[in-house]
């Protein structure tokens, strides 16, 4: 798989320089928005816009999301190199979603260098966030590969609804590290993941089932694999967050005990409140509602979780979504290859180490 993704990053980037230029003119300007009412300022869109985004593209990032589209192009029989301009719209929504993600969770690392609203302000950070939203809607616009109206109207009203869920998932994230009394089970757990990065993998999924017009049996197929192959990418997220902070994995690129730092509900922490004696689910707790915590209290609630067998669980509960992944997907005409990369998509996104 990561022979897969490094094949493909390359188109992918370059993709998105065609929508998102790394130097901003007025031609661009005016081909991509149309004329200005008085007159465009190239360099301050340049310096507002696009030198953040490109900034955090650089950095890294797998564009599985992308990559995984062109997957599904690719097995449903046409050309993926067609509808190349399609793979940038989960991807730049993906981008869109993390920079206000670290706005509103207070982070301070990305990728491994300081988040976007440290480097560039909070201002410049979230219009740059936004504009990841509305952006990939050009594409639809633009109309790559001539889509007829009714396949383009189906994958704009499809972007439109899953993009409403993934602000579901978002507002229940948020208010749980507000809210440190509420109590969150294990469902609606992954139900805010569901809609929060499983809305992404949605939109891959049947964004490449709509515009190759498959019927609506097989669109729902592709999609629940990618939801619940993004899911199982969410546990796997925590689970190296832990594990980054414990030693035992790559370079994560995130500030150690990241998730405990900003009081983060995550499958581990639910599952260690639960089973941990009462004494040491409260110091836990505690931990986590605190404003600032020392690297020794991070250390302390790390060893909480290692303890209660968090780790493991929350690794079993991804391998069991993975496998539903599978399953969903089993019986489609896809061909031997398109099944080995699909296959091999659900084990990566819960063994990589970075």
């Amino acid at each position: 798989m990561r022979e897969t993704l490094a094949d493909w990053r390359p188109a992918i980037d370059e993709a998105i320089a065609d929508l998102v230029p790394r130097e901003i003119d007025t031609d661009y300007l005016e081909t991509f928005f149309g004329p200005p009412t008085y007159e465009y300022d190239p360099t301050g869109i340049e310096c507002a816009l696009s030198t953040p985004l490109w900034d955090l593209l650089d950095r890294g990032g797998k564009r599985w999301r992308a990559i995984l589209f062109l997957v599904f192009i690719e097995g449903f029989g046409e050309d993926p190199a067609e509808y190349l301009p399609y793979a940038c719209i989960p991807e730049l929504l993906h981008n869109g979603t993390i920079i206000v993600d670290d706005i509103e969770d207070g982070a301070t690392i990305r990728r491994g260098e300081p988040a976007l609203h440290h480097v560039y302000g909070h201002d410049i950070a979230l219009n740059v966030g936004n504009a990841m939203y509305f952006l990939p809607l050009k594409v639809i616009t633009r109309n790559p590969a001539a889509l007829p109206a009714d396949r383009r109207l189906a994958a704009y009203e499809m972007l439109m609804d899953e993009l409403n869920r993934t602000h579901l998932g978002q507002g229940m994230d948020i208010c749980w590290h507000n809210d440190h009394d509420l109590q969150v089970s294990t469902d609606e757990y992954l139900e805010m993941c569901a809609c929060k990065t499983g809305c992404l993998g949605r939109i891959v999924a049947q964004l490449a089932a709509i515009i190759t017009d498959q019927p609506a049996a097989i669109e729902e197929a592709v999609a629940t694999y990618a939801e619940l192959t993004a899911v199982a990418f969410q546990i796997g997220d925590d689970i190296l967050d832990v594990e980054h902070s414990l030693g035992r994995a790559g370079e994560f690129g995130k500030e150690f005990g990241n998730d405990i730092r900003e009081g983060k509900r995550t499958l581990l922490v639910i599952h260690a409140l639960e089973e941990s004696d009462p004494e040491r689910a409260r110091r836990l707790q505690a931990i986590l509602e605190a404003d600032e915590n020392t690297d020794d209290e991070i250390t302390e609630a790390l060893t909480i979780l290692e303890e209660t067998g968090s780790i493991e669980y929350a690794r079993d509960c991804a391998l069991e979504l993975a496998a539903d992944a599978r399953a969903a997907i089993d019986g489609l005409a896809f061909d031997a290859e398109t099944i080995r990369k699909l296959e091999e998509f659900t084990e990566f996104v819960i063994e990589r180490d970075v």
